[in-house]
């Protein structure tokens, strides 16, 4: 799996004009799912994120979590991370998890996120829907997490 974890001061997520899900300070989180990923893994990205320390301190230095500032996270979906293009032109997506896969562990990981911070502070996209994505990068500030060896 593969979280790509961008600081913002706010994002948001529309679906054909409706915005579904909206985030102030704290994360946008990219996901993706690989073949071959597990429940394990999801949980173990989602403690991961939590415990990522990229807010700044009153020294300016990157040292506060998610939780020390009371942010939020803002949760898409979101296979292409997952593409190959070393051949040719068209990026392949052969790594990238099957729809019924990526969806369980999107919705594990979204989970484990709810679980530590709690359900209001953690909302999503909608797996597999055509999205727009507003993300007011923070920093900017962009990190990636992955359980890929």
């Amino acid at each position: 799996m593969k979280a790509l974890i961008q600081r913002v001061k706010r994002g948001s997520v529309t679906i054909e004009g409706e915005i579904v899900g909206e985030t102030g300070q704290g994360y946008v989180v990219l996901l993706g799912v690989r073949s071959g990923d597990t429940v394990e893994n999801a949980r173990y990205l989602a403690q991961r994120t939590v415990n990522l320390r990229v807010f700044p301190d009153e020294h300016n230095r990157m040292n506060h979590s998610i939780e020390d500032v009371e942010g939020d996270i803002l949760v898409i979906s979101q296979f292409t991370l997952y593409a190959d293009t070393r051949k040719g032109n068209r990026p392949s997506f052969v790594r990238a998890g099957d729809p019924e896969l990526a969806e369980a562990l999107y919705e594990e990981y979204v989970a484990a996120l709810r679980r530590d911070l709690g359900e209001a502070r953690v909302q999503t996209g909608r797996f597999g829907a055509s999205m727009e994505v507003e993300i007011i990068n923070n920093g900017p500030v962009t990190i990636e997490l992955t359980t890929d060896r």
